[in-house]
């Protein structure tokens, strides 16, 4: 299973900040940070924003913060809002799987696609961060 970068970079962007949660993080500081190209940066902080997990303060002392807290922040909500989350794709490259006939590893990765979404939807970003 591979993420689209868009869900990767989001995830790592939101692991960073809950690592300094009471910091407030500019846009330039991440893409710098995380070397994440600036003008991709933006509109994933847009796409944040809009589902509600940060907010942003515009001027000169402005940047992003959590709007909710991090421990209820799962992986799944980021990456439903990132949709990274398309049960029929196929996993061998096929286009759909799951509308009429099915690949040859469709039925052998069911179980595995339902073990990893459960895992995404148990795993918080306060998780990311407990020592194990």
């Amino acid at each position: 299973m591979k993420l689209k970068t868009t869900s990767e970079y989001a995830l790592r962007i939101l692991s960073h900040m809950s690592l300094h949660e009471e910091d407030q993080h500019t846009a330039k500081g991440l893409s710098e940070t995380l070397n994440i190209p600036y003008k991709y940066l933006t509109r994933i902080m847009t796409n944040l924003g809009k589902a509600g997990f940060i907010s942003s303060t515009r001027g000169k002392n402005g940047g992003f913060i959590f709007a909710k807290p991090v421990e209820e922040i799962t992986l799944y909500d980021i990456l439903e809002v990132m949709n990274d989350l398309n049960d029929d794709v196929c996993i061998m490259g096929e286009g759909l799987c799951g509308q009429g006939e099915h690949c040859a590893l469709h039925e052998c990765w069911s179980k595995p696609k339902q073990l990893i979404d459960e895992m995404f939807k148990n795993s918080t970003l306060k998780d990311l961060h407990k020592k194990h």
